[in-house]
């Protein structure tokens, strides 16, 4: 429980929405419609990423 504390709500929020983009990507793509599937599954790294920018610029203006 101090692991999510120390990562901070909207951390957790964002981590949570990933999760379930994949999921909406897994079910899509194994239910036949593998275009959509692909292009959602896509979506979670990319928010991954802005997560790991907006880290380094708030650690930088620190």
């Amino acid at each position: 429980m101090d692991y999510f504390k120390k990562l901070g709500t909207a951390n957790v929020l964002m981590l949570i929405l990933c999760a379930v983009i994949i999921l909406v990507a897994e079910y899509l793509f194994l239910t036949g419609d593998q275009m959509h599937g692909l292009f959602i599954g896509l979506w979670a790294p990319t928010l991954l990423g802005v997560m790991i920018y907006l880290k380094l610029v708030d650690n930088g203006s620190k």
